[in-house]
């Protein structure tokens, strides 16, 4: 039996459940010898809260920086940069060794191979998201063994942007649709009012947040027309400053005014679990954002979109904008109010777009993703170990 290790390393849940079904998946059909290793003790009971008694039989491990010199680094500069998600690869080095393979939703795993040489394990990588930007599609992709892709948009775009070989390659589904969301009461008092969920990207040369937040959040506090949950990406507030290596920048994100919380028809959440578990995209009428990928968990029930362009983007035509085709983009930050309405208005230009998109990034058949992708691992296995 292949021992395979779920690795969730990072500061925050939200790509927990880009792998979590399939090591589900696995651990109950009895194909693998399944162990999930943590780095964190947020994103273990972020683990447990969407596993329940799924995790029955399943081994969980936290990993921790071990070395003296790594937590003096880890103290110094996790604030600013990711220290302790890299620094953690090196200290448990004896850990990875003991299995086949590794499955992983982000790229810095691969230091593993490139700088520790572990060249014996094979290194599998669910993604996370069925988003556009053009990171997603970079030349590291192209050192996995194995990628699992939610559609054939992003298959196309591995092979034509990344240079990744078609046959290490397998479309398997959105496994995150797998997950059961667990039941929240009502986000708002009993109203006739829609509600809009605001949802900015924390990259800053890609986000609205830092140019148009501010005034985004204040005209929907002056209004009396709807309901605002304001659920960023939770990483815009997780350090102090945001740095971005796609194209290098630093930018550090000022937290919304406290009198929002007080606000009946305002709900503020910077980080909860509800950010990346579908509540809030299951909840809205309308998606209000930028880049973040949560906008195609938003459209598998198609409904209005508004875009907010803080850069003046040339985005017509560009892959790493499709997102943008499927509702307006609004290029200031004026009226926002007046662009929802209209956003409302013209749903309807607009369906043929999002019903293109989501046939593009999300295969779909009468067997869950999960359950695809733990197949396609497993067939993986047996032919490349044996």
């Amino acid at each position: 039996m292949q021992k395979i290790c779920f690795l969730f390393n990072h500061d925050q849940t939200h790509q927990i459940a880009h792998s979590l079904p399939i090591a589900l998946q696995m651990a109950k059909s009895g194909v693998a010898d399944v162990t999930l290793a943590v780095t964190s003790i947020l994103v273990e009971a972020e683990i447990r809260r969407l596993s329940g008694a799924g995790l029955a039989g399943m081994k969980i491990v936290r990993l921790q920086t071990r070395s003296t010199v790594s937590q003096m680094l880890v103290r110094a500069f996790d604030s600013l940069v990711p220290a302790r998600k890299l620094l953690v690869y090196r200290d448990n080095l004896d850990f990875f060794r003991q299995f086949d393979a590794l499955v992983v939703s982000e790229k810095s795993s691969l230091i593993l191979k490139s700088r520790y040489g572990l060249e014996d394990i094979k290194f599998i990588h669910t993604r996370h998201g069925a988003g556009d930007r053009a990171i997603g599609f970079n030349a590291q992709s192209a050192q996995f063994d194995l990628i699992l892709v939610s559609g054939e948009k992003i298959r196309d775009r591995l092979v034509c942007d990344a240079g990744v070989p078609p046959e290490k390659i397998r479309v398997t589904g959105y496994a995150k649709f797998d997950i059961i969301v667990p039941e929240h009461k009502p986000l708002f008092a009993p109203s006739d009012r829609r509600t809009i969920l605001y949802n900015p990207h924390p990259s800053p040369h890609l986000s609205s947040w830092f140019k148009f937040g501010a005034n985004v959040l204040e005209q929907f506090y002056q209004s009396d027309r709807y309901n605002l949950i304001f659920a960023p990406h939770v990483m815009l507030f997780a350090r102090r400053w945001t740095v971005t290596i796609d194209r290098l920048s630093i930018a550090s994100a000022k937290k919304p005014d406290p009198r929002y919380n007080d606000a009946p028809h305002m709900l503020m959440d910077l980080g909860s679990p509800a950010c990346t578990d579908m509540t809030y995209t299951n909840a809205a009428d309308l998606y209000l954002g930028d880049v973040s990928s949560q906008v195609y968990e938003f459209l598998n029930r198609p409904r209005p979109c508004l875009f907010l362009d803080a850069h003046d983007t040339l985005w017509q035509g560009n892959p790493n904008y499709r997102h943008w085709t499927t509702g307006p983009v609004k290029t200031d930050a004026s009226d926002v109010i007046g662009a929802v309405d209209a956003a409302f208005a013209s749903q309807a230009s607009y369906s043929d777009a999002q019903r293109a998109v989501l046939e593009a990034s999300f295969s779909v058949t009468a067997t869950p993703a999960s359950v695809r992708a733990a197949t396609a691992i497993i067939e993986y296995l047996d032919e490349a170990i044996g």
